[in-house]
């Protein structure tokens, strides 16, 4: 088990864990959750031994295979499938040790190192690589592509694919999901939850939490404080636990007050001075309880629109995609992803829009939103169509090298150039003020945006969002980055907003808690769902296991075809000789094994101990037997190669 007893830990000035202790057992699946800065992955890394404590004790069993996703952005060009089997680290030790026995042409280490290499699954590792790539969201087409041809969020995936791919016994995930879209969450889930080993995670995704979490460990004050349950359990924990503290608190407070009043009142009495000093003392020793310091909860509202246009827009024979690259020859076609889409979006609906990763949702919100165009068709808008878009990557629309208000200063003449204002704060005292209502104050509203957090990158966006005074929000997975509290301000703020909204999202609390409609984009169109998200997840997972099968179905046809020209081929009687050897080398082995058994239960053992050793020895045998019909079926081919 994972045990740390008196911890403390500093970065810096800053003291991180203080006289922290926590148990973690064997197979536990455990939700690590605080505030952002509480020192969550701090503590990842206090674990996996990159940062030591300054007092206390920390322990993991020392045999415990550990296995994390790596946080660099790999620059390599090795293809996706090798670049993830080299995360199991078992496999390129086996592979190491195979090449250096052959090196040495040392027969039995050669045989050895070829068991090992075996039992280390190098006869299936493509297809246990391929399956967690495509789990994660990756087209079949892709397999093979280099690791640099990607973007960044599907490098992190891919490095999430590695650290799954790693046999391990503890397996420690911060925020696996943040670049993941809803199917590649669910199929995570499911892998999550069929692990075997010890895992921590870090996550504000709720719902995941729920699903894969059997233990919370809260990190508060500087302690760390473990409850039996997932999120939604140690919520309601929690807010009994903070209800009796404050009870707790109330009525200690109460009591500090009558004792400090009589030490007030009596302490210059010499007939009471020792009546007053024992009241002192009584007070040094009460152990204080502390207050119900709730946490800082953010919270905001979206303002009430200026118009609602009914319908706010109407698509016709609409086709999505991509024109073709600046550098293509002249004539070439423009990428089509969704297409023929004739809908019109309501005033005052809200639509969720799922499909699996690649079918387009972002295309669609993207051409909605008018960062790109239409292919092909029509989309009329309603007048006084006002849009709030947040895109998927923040910094899609902010600038690194600019502030929180000089993002708000442009904001302010672009929209005026627009002739869009209408009753909004413009004078730079007004917009500061506006900022700290999302917690930028003081001297935040003039820090670089590219030296901040990504959470505070998404605030902005909503903050710029929010300030505009939309009737039309398309929020393309605005949740990314975002902390447990600012999700839940988000969710409320979404539920008062009296427009129209389409989201897409790997969010299922915020779906549920804002949409009453899907629209599932798939297959190249737009259709309604019918169904609830526990009818897409089933459906999700469906489609997943279809993906595995066909995949499957392509390795066995590709081995028999391997085979077929195995076959075919004349081997050479140099490799028949190697591969003799390696029998010969392994066969002696057995047989000595085999020998040395057979005299120990010839020295009458105890009975417990000839169970044992008989077990052994019909493992051995069958074992020797099998590789003596290999010997013969090699001997005779190389006889019949050497004629």
């Amino acid at each position: 088990m994972i045990t740390l007893k008196n911890v403390t830990l500093r970065r810096s000035a800053k003291v991180l864990l203080d006289g922290a202790a926590v148990t973690i057992n064997p197979g536990e699946k455990v939700g690590l959750v605080g505030r952002n800065g509480a020192g969550k992955s701090t503590l990842f890394a206090l674990l996996n031994g990159t940062l030591h404590e300054d007092a206390g004790d920390v322990f993991v069993p020392p045999q415990w295979r550990m296995a994390q996703v790596a946080q660099d952005m790999p620059e390599t060009s090795m293809g996706a499938t090798d670049f993830v089997i080299e995360g199991d680290t078992t496999l390129v030790a086996a592979q190491a040790e195979v090449t250096a026995s052959e090196a040495t042409e040392d027969g039995e280490r050669m045989a050895n190192a070829y068991m090992a290499l075996h039992d280390a699954g190098a006869h299936d590792a493509p297809a246990r690589a391929q399956a967690l790539i495509l789990g994660l969201g990756f087209k079949t087409t892709e397999l093979n592509n280099p690791v640099n041809s990607f973007s960044g969020g599907w490098r992190m995936r891919l490095q999430l694919a590695r650290a799954l791919m790693c046999p391990s016994e503890l397996l420690l995930l911060d925020e696996p999901t943040n670049h993941l879209d809803l199917d590649a969450l669910v199929w995570l889930e499911a892998w999550l939850k069929r692990y075997q080993g010890t895992m921590l995670v870090i996550s504000h995704d709720r719902e995941f939490l729920d699903a894969v979490t059997n233990v919370t460990v809260h990190i508060e004050n500087a302690k760390l404080n473990r409850y039996g349950g997932n999120y939604s359990k140690f919520e309601d924990m929690r807010a009994e636990q903070m209800e009796l503290q404050q009870a707790s608190f109330a009525k200690q407070q109460e009591k500090i007050a009558h004792l400090q009043k009589f030490i007030d009142r009596f302490k210059a009495k010499a007939s009471k001075a020792k009546q007053a000093q024992s009241r002192v003392k009584a007070l040094d020793r009460m152990e204080k309880i502390a207050p119900l310091l709730a946490e800082a909860d953010f919270s905001f509202e979206f303002r009430e629109p200026a118009n609602l246009p009914n319908p706010m827009l109407s698509m016709q024979n609409v086709y999505f995609g991509y024109p073709p690259p600046e550098d293509a020859p002249a004539g070439t076609p423009p990428t089509v992803i969704v297409q023929n889409v004739s809908k019109s979006v309501l005033a005052g609906q809200r639509i969720g829009i799922l499909g699996a990763n690649g079918q387009g949702k972002s295309t669609v919100v993207k051409t909605v939103a008018r960062a790109l165009a239409p292919v092909e068709g029509e989309i009329t808008e309603g007048k006084g169509l006002n849009i709030g878009y947040f895109a998927q990557q923040e910094l899609d629309v902010l600038r690194p090298a600019d502030t929180p208000l000089e993002h708000m200063l442009r904001l302010v003449k672009e929209v005026t150039a627009a002739g869009k204002i209408s009753g909004q704060n413009t004078r730079e005292q007004d917009l500061r003020s506006f900022l700290g209502t999302f917690n930028f104050s003081g001297d935040m509203v003039k820090q670089s945006v590219g030296s901040m957090s990504g959470g505070e990158k998404a605030r902005l966006v909503l903050c710029m969002i929010v300030w505009q005074r939309p009737n039309l929000l398309l929020l393309d997975e605005p949740t990314n980055h975002l902390d447990l509290a600012t999700r839940e301000a988000l969710s409320m703020a979404l539920n008062e907003f009296e427009g129209t909204v389409m989201l897409v999202s790997h969010d299922r609390a915020l779906l549920r808690a804002v949409c009453d409609e899907f629209w599932l984009v798939s297959h190249g169109g737009v259709e309604p769902f019918d169904g609830d998200l526990d009818d897409y997840q089933r459906y999700l997972l469906d489609e997943a296991k279809r993906q595995r099968e066909s995949l499957k179905e392509t390795n066995s046809t590709a081995n028999k075809n391997q085979g077929k020209k195995q076959q075919n081929s004349t081997q050479k009687p140099r490799s028949f000789k190697r591969e003799i050897e390696q029998l010969e080398a392994r066969m002696s082995t057995l047989n000595n094994e085999g020998a040395a058994l057979e005299a120990r239960l010839a020295a009458m053992p105890p009975a417990a101990e000839i169970a044992e050793l008989g077990k052994r020895l019909k493992v051995v045998n069958s074992e020797l037997q099998q590789m003596e019909e290999q010997w013969l079926e090699l001997s005779s081919q190389a006889e019949s190669a050497s004629v």
